[in-house]
């Protein structure tokens, strides 16, 4: 994995599928709470006027010269859970977007959130 202070460097830039299918342009990094690591990208997907946010995991993502590769399917991804351009995330969300890509949920043991961005 790499760093997420690494990934912030990298907002705008493309993120493509295993098969090298453009999915959208990297928005923003949410980190897990309880280990600081890099765990979702929100990416911009969508249409002129109709863009939205959607969350993929950033586990085995790798990073090349000029995108970041996800593990994930381009139409899953489309499928997935999303907010507004402007919108943030939910804590009564995180659930749906862990079992979107068939991810276990548990929050903090005093119910923290799972997710944070940076």
């Amino acid at each position: 994995m790499f760093p997420a202070e690494n990934l912030r460097d990298w907002r705008g830039e493309k993120v493509i599928d295993p098969e090298g299918d453009k999915i959208g342009d990297l928005e923003a990094v949410y980190v897990d709470t309880a280990t600081d690591e890099p765990a979702f990208a929100t990416v911009r997907v969508g249409f002129i006027g109709r863009h939205r946010l959607a969350f993929v995991p950033l586990s085995g993502a790798t990073v090349r010269p000029d995108a970041v590769r996800v593990r994930y399917d381009k139409k899953l991804v489309g499928a997935a859970p999303t907010i507004e351009l402007d919108g943030e995330l939910a804590a009564a969300d995180e659930a749906g977007i862990f079992a979107h890509y068939s991810l276990p949920y548990q929050t903090g043991t005093a119910g923290e959130r799972r997710l944070a961005r940076r």
